[in-house]
């Protein structure tokens, strides 16, 4: 028994002792805390805290990482740089305030940063800025609220001034471009990123703005982005693996946009899911930048209310390839366009491509009226027009290629208007390419379909779809214009024995089934 009872107490210190060494690592991975306050910041809203906050910063960081927290109270500062290995949290309560002066903010050195072909707008600027950063984190359950319009307005009076240069300055709108217009976030080249819990608010320009990171996860975010124009909620740029859920979403411009201002680059399996957006733009976008590409894109689950523009935006003009997109699961109210998609020719180069891209379960209802009547913030409206149908939509030669949409509602307000504007079917061949143009649902003006209007597309499918009137509408409600491969099933509309239904011209392949009396007609 005696050599028994050594044996095991042996063997129960040796595990011990195995234990206290194992465990040290986990041990030291414990971050360690740095209460902004207890370095000498201020939180009465006007003392200025930049220097002090980013010195709490720069010492989490230089011993190893840890928690940078922001007390409960008011805390005024301007830019902030993250460091590798530090996590921002703002405790219940706490509030970081962008500071109103414009001065206090910096472009950030970036050494090495590849160069875009646009450079008209993208501020380098934000209130918290990241350059090559990892294991970097945001969380809540406080605020950082940019006061974007007191900052906006001050750096508009300072140009009139003669202090701040702005050569893109927007004389027709009065305001400053963006590239003088600090962001909320900039974070730039950085490796596994969270942001998560927190409400962030009133940026003068964009708001979260992320370019060429890896692993980056947003979850459970309130972003109200309406201060000032040009207000997006978030822009995901050139990045991969990338996770947006359980957001919701409030902005004057495009809700989530997916961008890509370097070409070599894209967007590349990106999730967004379980979102909520508003948006006086579009709600979700690819897009208008497009030189790299987007690929391996899931959305699922968008909730879209109150949105000026489309609720699903999908571009390429800028020589960028769109590749594999799921899009499942949106229900649209009071939103001013279902379906956007557009392969265009901005640069006026080799154009890129856009197919193989599904959009299944998808509920869009459209008003009569402007849905952002009750905004602040407006968008700029064409001087007149008819309601406007979905659109998918290539150029000669380069056609839209591979896509499906399957159990879709689109309920439209009808009231169309020959008298308000009218482009008759006789015509077809004159209605407008607009090859160069900036992408919009509006962009070609008065549509002379009110349901879907498809030209240069090649192998289309249309499942289960039902289109509504809530009034009488003179156009026919599907267009076909040099589109080949074309399989309808299942498809609903108001009034079917009413001739012209679907309108077929220089379109090949033309299928429909179980469609009740639905036929084509082909156009010269």
């Amino acid at each position: 028994m005696k050599n028994f009872k050594l044996n095991t107490g042996f063997f129960t210190l040796s595990v011990w002792v195995l234990c206290v060494w194992t465990c040290r690592p986990l041990l030291a991975q414990t971050p360690k805390q740095y209460n902004i306050s207890d370095y000498g910041a201020v939180s009465d809203a006007h003392t200025v805290n930049t220097k002090i906050i980013q010195k709490v910063i720069d010492k989490a960081h230089e011993n190893g990482g840890g928690t940078v927290v922001v007390p409960r109270g008011k805390f005024l500062t301007g830019s902030l740089e993250m460091k590798s290995n530090v996590t921002l949290h703002l405790q219940e309560g706490a509030f970081l305030l962008g500071n109103t002066d414009p001065f206090d903010y910096k472009e950030v050195a970036m050494p090495g940063h590849p160069v875009s072909p646009k450079q008209d707008d993208n501020s380098a600027m934000a209130l918290l800025v990241a350059y090559r950063a990892d294991n970097i984190a945001v969380t809540g359950p406080g605020t950082i609220d940019g006061q974007g319009t007191a900052l906006a307005l001050n750096i508009d009076s300072l140009y009139h001034l003669g202090l701040i240069k702005d050569p893109n300055y927007a004389t027709w709108g009065n305001r400053p471009n963006e590239k003088v217009r600090p962001k909320l976030f900039r974070f730039s080249l950085c490796n596994h990123v969270t942001i998560q819990d927190a409400t962030l608010k009133n940026a003068a320009c964009w708001g979260l703005s992320f370019e060429l990171c890896t692993h980056l996860k947003l979850n459970k975010l309130f972003v109200t982005n309406r201060a000032y124009w040009n207000n997006d909620g978030m822009d995901i740029t050139d990045c991969k693996n990338v996770q947006i859920t359980d957001c919701d979403i409030n902005s004057a411009d495009d809700g989530i946009c997916l961008k890509s201002y370097f070409p070599g680059n894209s967007n590349d399996s990106i999730y967004i899911a379980n979102c909520t957006v508003r948006s006086g733009a579009s709600a979700v976008k690819f897009g208008t930048a497009s030189y790299g590409g987007f690929k391996n894109v899931t959305i699922n689950h968008i909730k879209i209310f109150d949105t000026y523009r489309s609720a699903i935006a999908i571009e390429s003009v800028d020589g960028g390839d769109i590749e594999n997109i799921k899009v499942t699961n949106i229900v649209a109210k009071n939103t001013g366009n279902a379906i956007f998609i557009r392969l265009g020719n901005r640069i006026k180069q080799t154009p890129g491509k856009v197919e193989n891209i599904y959009l299944g379960n998808i509920n869009v209802q459209i008003p009569f009226g402007r849905p952002d009547i009750a905004y602040d913030l407006r968008a700029e409206e064409p001087a007149y027009h008819n309601p406007f149908a979905s659109s998918i939509t290539g150029i000669p030669g380069y056609a839209v290629k591979n896509v499906t949409l399957e159990n879709v509602t689109i309920t439209y307000p009808g009231r169309a208007s020959k008298g308000q504007a009218y482009f008759p079917l006789s015509r077809l061949e004159q209605f407008p390419e607009k090859i160069n143009n900036y992408p919009e649902f509006s962009m070609f003006g008065e549509m002379p379909a009110w349901g879907f209007y498809l030209r240069h597309v090649d192998d289309i499918k249309m499942k289960n779809i039902t289109l509504k009137l809530d009034n009488t509408d003179f156009r026919p409600p599907f267009i076909f214009d040099d589109v080949k491969n074309i399989e309808l099933t299942k498809i609903v509309v108001p009034a079917p024995d009413q001739p012209d239904q679907i309108i077929l011209r220089n379109s090949q392949n033309f299928s429909i089934k179980e469609s009740g009396t639905l036929i084509g007609k082909q156009m010269p």
